[in-house]
């Protein structure tokens, strides 16, 4: 799964969010939530040195 893939798929949970809580989430509220993943993704590739790339695997396989 690359980048686009990944983002691809965290804007389908976020629509479903936005869906299901329309009256009790904001736009804000999601790109916090967005901006957290991001950083994740940092945190992790600077605790294992992985790539981004092998992150987003390990992600991808976990379903």
């Amino acid at each position: 799964m690359n980048t686009t893939e990944l983002e691809g798929k965290f804007n389908q949970v976020k629509g479903k969010l936005k869906q299901k809580y329309a009256e009790k989430i904001s736009e804000d509220d999601l790109q916090y939530s967005e901006g957290k993943f991001d950083e994740m993704l940092g945190k992790l590739q600077e605790k294992t040195g992985k790539t981004k790339e092998e992150l987003e695997k390990e992600i991808k396989d976990l379903k």
